[in-house]
């Protein structure tokens, strides 16, 4: 099922892209990568050494639609407010962040069974993206592309669809034979051994699925070349779905859904 939602979702960008191309704007491509700070039920909440700690990468490829400029007759397009501040943006990308536990209920001085719990946990958010953004720049698109400033500063807001990858494991030397034995093995047919098992109960999954998300980013463009710019921009991505590292506690200290911060940089060229 995930596949086929995420197959029938490129097929309608497509179809989507197709129609813009034959409406004459123009096009832009270009690649992003950067560091993303992964927030959820791992660690806690608003914790600064989670935030540095819970810290992945991402990688992607973004195409925009120029509403300023025509490709079919190397124009500009007719002087309009949207034409001259919008841009649409489609993007593919993939985040990979590994996680654990930080912050004063794993502390070392700490020896319960649920602080050695957290302590031995281990997991890890696959995501997968494919969306759209409309972006607002203050600024003329006609003047920047004419040089007329080498900064574009911009706003954004869209949504995304997700594909989650999601891995939970513990390790159980950190626990008790007592506390091993009452754990309940999510995979029986996965091989494991005393001292490494992939566990969890019913708040955990190794599962894949999908779901949405809302992203919205602030940056800017700098102007490289008459055909190509630098980016950058600051995205903030809330996912509909608690799930999104593998586990939903339930508890009042894990009720919110997953998110990230996305520090994105990238380089963008101009197609026609």
């Amino acid at each position: 099922m995930v596949k086929k939602n995420t197959l029938l979702l490129i097929l309608i960008g497509f179809s989507a892209q197709t129609l813009m191309a034959q409406l004459g704007f123009s096009h832009e491509i270009g690649a992003i990568t950067g560091p993303v700070a992964f927030q959820s039920d791992y660690g806690v909440r608003s914790d600064f050494e989670t935030n540095a700690g819970n810290t992945g990468f991402g990688v992607g490829i973004v195409h925009y639609i120029n509403f300023a400029y025509r490709a079919d007759c190397n124009c500009y397009t007719k002087d309009s407010f949207f034409n001259d501040h919008f841009k649409l943006r489609n993007e593919i990308s993939y985040s990979k962040t590994a996680l654990e536990h930080f912050g004063e209920w794993v502390s070392t001085d700490k020896n319960s069974a649920t602080a050695r719990r957290l302590r031995g946990m281990s997991g890890e958010a696959n995501v997968l993206d494919l969306g759209s953004q409309l972006e607002y720049f203050p600024y003329s698109i006609r003047d920047f592309s004419a040089g007329g400033y080498i900064f574009a500063p911009f706003i954004s807001l869209g949504a995304h669809y997700n594909n989650f990858s999601p891995k939970a494991a513990q390790d159980l030397s950190k626990l008790t034979t007592a506390e091993a034995a009452l754990t309940e093995i999510i995979d029986p047919s996965n091989p494991t051994t005393a001292n490494n098992a992939i566990f969890w109960d019913e708040s955990a999954t190794n599962e894949g699925f999908s779901s949405w998300s809302l992203v919205w980013s602030v940056g800017t463009r700098y102007k490289l070349t008459p055909l190509s710019d630098l980016m950058i921009d600051l995205r903030w991505q809330y996912y509909f779905t608690d799930f999104a590292d593998g586990l939903d506690h339930n508890s009042p200290s894990d009720k919110f859904n997953d998110w990230n911060v996305w520090l994105n940089f990238g380089y963008i060229y101009y197609l026609d």
